[in-house]
């Protein structure tokens, strides 16, 4: 498998890959959105485990087991809620980054992200799209030993558009 960026689009719940980003809030333990959707396709076992993490900071990341999901392993961020200040985008860029460190940590080559804060969190999508793959592109770039697949998971028709303008398909 050589470097990639990929674009789908549906349902994250649904991705065949070794690890979902589960744009989680602070206590993760669930919430609405995807969040909510990863919680019920995954079961209590992840609710359990969660509790164990004792809640994660905004732009950090930390993973469970995938549970009932196809995906092995579940990468939980916590996104900025958007104020319009310049840490909105370096918190944003964290979750990215993270998320990517966290996988290569655990041996983890192929990883899908939905489109983190943009849901309640109010994220603007023109804003939150370039900064995805910026950071993206960027850890690909610094990290040239690692055979990363990087899928990014649109449940709607103006998301993933807005990703494909992005990258340029």
């Amino acid at each position: 498998m050589r470097k990639q960026i990929k674009i789908d689009y549906g349902d994250i719940t649904q991705i065949s890959c070794e690890c979902i980003v589960n744009a989680a809030n602070k206590s993760l333990l669930g919430g609405g959105g995807v969040d909510g959707a990863i919680h019920r396709v995954a079961g209590p076992e992840l609710l359990e485990e969660c509790r164990a993490l004792h809640g994660c900071n905004t732009g950090e990341a930390k993973i469970t087991k995938g549970y009932r999901l196809k995906a092995d392993y579940i990468i939980h961020t916590v996104g900025p809620i958007y104020s319009g200040v310049k840490e909105d985008r370096t918190m944003l860029e964290n979750c990215y980054r993270n998320s990517l460190d966290l996988a290569k940590e655990h041996g983890i080559h192929s990883i899908a992200f939905s489109a983190i804060s943009t849901g309640v969190y109010g994220y603007p999508l023109e804003e939150a799209v370039p900064i995805a793959v910026a950071a993206v592109r960027q850890w690909l770039a610094k990290n040239p030993e690692e055979e990363m697949e990087v899928i990014f998971s649109c449940f709607n028709e103006t998301i993933y558009q807005m990703y494909q303008e992005e990258l340029g398909e």
